[in-house]
């Protein structure tokens, strides 16, 4: 991987010398417990943030050399975190809507797959997940699926932070004909990215229960733990899913993991929409994370995921989108509004996750899905600096009484005008600094006509 870390650090690298200055808005730094900081200044240097506080409080580098980011009439905010997602998927957007999950899988995707993914559609149907995920607000992002050597490739020419898994399934896919050679395919994976790039964390993403064998399974987990990386899989989507694991097993899904030791803190399990309360205590005491996918799961009909109860039992909560063929964007900020709506619907209570509460989940959640809590999620001093500006020069958000509840209930990715990783600003004033966006959407455009054809 010589050769690529050498291109990071030339054509995409930055200037480590060149600090930054973020001035003049209100800082939500989603610290526990500390109010917004009104006019406040971020200082970042090296990729983290050295100091950050009020404007008069904070002082610039004596040096002088740094690029300012004015955040007047704007929130300044940690990176949202999109705990799942398929980002290549940008390929099948809108091409089989208004289907049951089943019929919309092996009718209509699984065949598009295999026809149409090859690892250049895969890169370039990453790289615009990843340009609008950046133009959104997102800086890091946990993704499953195949090709992923492009999806690394995507993300490390954005910029982006991510937890990338190469999938996992007991059917011929792209790029394994052979099912034999998936766990071997997964394995090698691993090896090429292990320790490619501080931004990047390569992984294993086991497609569910049902799809994958328990021998697979368990292969699948030696290899996370040999390699200390979080282990992704999609759990209990459906009422079917759970009644086949039944039939088959014997047992609902969480405990047919757990009885082959999958049920542990290292596993991100996504959806969660069909557990009982045994199974969510059982989770919750083994520290399993989850990622909530609300919008897919309302568009497929999958049902909805009872997050109280998740919350309750001490469960760690992300907030994902899943891939544009289920839902169909990779706007957190939409998700966000969803999440927080669902959830009072399900409880009948307008109590049931409150906007603080789905925020977190968006960012320090996000973190700690990953294991990432100690470096991302939050603004405060020695922190990566994964920061978003929101502008609130909009009519949608005046007035602004409440800066978190605007946050969730009426922004939109739109709103976003800065977006900063590691310390390198990636869009300025809306404007993209490492994706051409016309490129990018123009070569996509070319293989939507030949999946069209």
């Amino acid at each position: 991987m010589a050769s690529l870390n050498e291109h990071r650090c030339g054509t995409l690298g930055r200037d480590t010398d060149v600090s930054l200055l973020i001035e003049g808005g209100m800082a939500i730094t989603m610290v526990r417990d500390e109010p917004p900081i009104p006019k406040a200044r971020v200082l970042v240097s090296n990729g983290r943030i050295t100091d950050i506080g009020k404007a008069d409080e904070v002082n610039p580098p004596p040096n002088g050399q740094f690029e300012i980011i004015d955040a007047r009439d704007a929130i300044i905010m940690p990176g949202l975190i999109n705990a799942h997602t398929h980002s290549a998927m940008t390929l099948f957007r809108g091409m089989a809507d208004d289907l049951p999950l089943k019929q919309w899988l092996f009718e209509k995707i699984f065949p598009a797959e295999a026809k149409f993914l090859a690892p250049e559609t895969v890169y370039w149907g990453a790289l615009l997940g990843c340009l609008e995920m950046i133009a959104s607000g997102t800086t890091c992002f946990a993704d499953g699926y195949f090709f992923q050597d492009q999806t690394i490739r995507a993300a490390h020419d954005a910029g982006l932070r991510g937890l990338i898994s190469q999938g996992v399934i007991d059917f011929p896919a792209p790029g394994i004909p052979d099912p034999k050679e998936n766990i071997k395919t997964a394995r090698e994976f691993i090896d090429r990215w292990i320790d490619f790039s501080d931004l990047i964390m390569p992984g294993i993403f086991c497609h569910s229960p049902l799809t994958c064998s328990s021998q697979t399974l368990s292969k699948a987990l030696d290899i996370s733990k040999k390699y200390k990386l979080p282990l992704q899989i999609h759990l209990s989507e459906t009422a079917e899913e759970v009644h086949e694991t039944i039939k088959r097993y014997g047992k609902r899904p969480v405990h047919y993991l757990d009885q082959l030791g999958l049920i542990d803190q290292s596993l991100i399990a996504a959806h969660g929409v069909h557990l009982n309360n045994k199974e969510i205590k059982l989770l919750g005491k083994k520290g399993v994370k989850i990622a909530h996918v609300p919008e897919s799961n309302m568009k497929l009909g999958s049902g909805v995921a009872d997050i109280s109860g998740m919350t309750k039992n001490g469960l760690t909560l992300g907030l994902g989108t899943d891939g544009c063929s289920s839902n169909n964007n990779l706007d957190l900020f939409c998700e966000m509004d969803s999440a927080a709506k669902l959830a009072k619907v399900f409880d009948l209570n307008p109590l049931s996750l409150n906007a603080g509460e789905v925020l977190k989940m968006a960012t320090t959640g996000g973190a700690a899905i990953m294991g990432l809590e100690k470096e991302i999620g939050t603004l405060e001093k020695g922190k990566r600096a994964d920061i978003i500006v929101v502008d609130l020069n909009h009519p949608h958000l005046c007035p602004l009484y409440d800066p978190v509840s605007a946050l969730v209930y009426s922004a939109n990715g739109a709103d976003v005008k800065d977006v900063i990783v590691d310390g390198r600003i990636l869009m300025k004033e809306r404007e993209f600094t490492t994706i051409d966006p016309d490129e990018v959407m123009g070569r996509v455009k070319e293989i939507s006509e030949k999946i069209r054809d």
